[in-house]
């Protein structure tokens, strides 16, 4: 059984002092529920980060970051390496979420050097694919998915793949209220977890996890999560608010 995975993208919110107590709630909640049967992350902006590891150190929450540099380091001015990111004790990062494609044109060979670079430097990936509204409506979704899986992510050996969670983003369902359905969760979680199958074989098709991550909200949580491949979910504006993230982890 793959145990399910809830994680928090606080994206840019939450000033230091609010982002601390933010994850002290979120980690009193958990606590307070017992939350047990997912694995919850938190993913807040970069100074975040520091104060996060004594803020949920014993608590079993993990976390990471919101995207990396490209580069190991060097003259860089404003980038945040991966080694960086490491240090604080984080274990994970994302790479490749919607907004960093449009907003920053990250391009798949782009997101393919971070993910080998967050990999080497002993962080694990959540990465992230998905469609906008035009490419669904002209019925070319699974060939959008598949192009970001096989440039940025299909050439990871299996070892590699092992420390990667992918996390489906329809960015027609991302702050528009939008949500997609169970069935068309399912159906392109379906579709992910056989394009693994076809590359790396069952048992690694079986382990890996396949987020959703298009506004899941506690109120339709459980139906999104009851489907077979739907592993958890990449969780945004709901994240900032620590009754709506742990009531999401308890729709698990």
């Amino acid at each position: 059984m793959r145990k399910k995975i809830v994680a928090g993208n606080w994206k840019m919110n939450m000033n230091l002092q609010d982002g601390i107590r933010l994850a002290a709630a979120v980690r009193e909640l958990a606590e307070k529920k017992n939350i047990q049967k997912a694995e919850l992350i938190i993913c807040p902006p970069f100074i975040h980060l520091c104060p996060m590891e004594s803020q949920l150190k014993g608590s079993g929450i993990s976390f990471g970051a919101q995207n990396c540099a490209s580069e190991a380091s060097g003259a860089y001015t404003g980038e945040v390496s991966c080694e960086m990111i490491r240090s604080t004790g984080a274990t994970y990062v994302i790479i490749g979420h919607s907004e960093r494609r449009t907003c920053y044109k990250e391009d798949d060979n782009l997101l393919n050097k971070k993910t080998q670079l967050a990999l080497k430097s002993g962080l694990k990936v959540i990465f992230c694919c998905g469609e906008v509204l035009a490419e669904r409506e002209k019925g070319i979704h699974y060939e959008v998915v598949k192009k970001q899986l096989d440039l940025g992510l299909f050439s990871l050996g299996a070892a590699d793949l092992s420390n990667v969670v992918i996390a489906y983003e329809p960015v027609w369902a991302i702050g528009t209220g939008l949500t997609a359905t169970p069935l068309q969760a399912q159906e392109m979680h379906k579709y992910i977890r056989d394009l693994v199958l076809a590359k790396y074989g069952i048992e690694i098709a079986e382990s890996t996890k396949i987020l959703y991550g298009g506004s899941c909200k506690p109120s339709n949580a459980g139906e999104i999560f009851s489907m077979p491949d739907v592993d958890g979910g990449l969780i945004g504006g709901a994240s900032l608010k620590s009754e709506d993230f742990i009531g999401i982890a308890e729709a698990v």
